[in-house]
């Protein structure tokens, strides 16, 4: 990785982290007929939201920020079972993970781009 910038490499690593915790808690704690496609959504989420950002002028580095700040806000807010969010979350957990994702996203943004 010559020339990479030590703080990629680590947004990378906990993004790939995060999206692992998040598809663990998925596989854990769903059951019934939404189980296959959350499990699909949260497998295609990473390719979607590089693409995203790629055809509207961003890089996959902003992307893999937002999304590293999503997976973790969404851990954080609903304690590693991110079922919680749909099952018994209501607008006031989804606010929380809204506000913490864009706290971590704005602060992760800063450190990485603005060094």
């Amino acid at each position: 990785m010559n020339g990479l910038p030590v703080t990629v490499l680590v947004v990378w690593v906990l993004c790939a982290a995060g999206w692992g915790a998040v598809l663990a808690g998925l596989r854990r704690g769903l059951r019934g007929p939404s189980r296959g496609p959350a499990l699909f959504a949260h497998t295609l989420t990473p390719a979607g939201v590089v693409l995203l950002f790629s055809l509207i002028g961003f890089g996959a580095l902003p992307a893999t920020i937002a999304l590293t700040a999503e997976w973790w806000a969404l851990l954080a807010v609903t304690g590693l079972r991110p079922e919680r969010l749909l099952s018994t979350g209501g607008l006031g957990r989804l606010a929380a993970w809204a506000a913490v994702t864009a706290a971590a996203t704005w602060a992760a943004t800063r450190l990485v781009l603005h060094m």
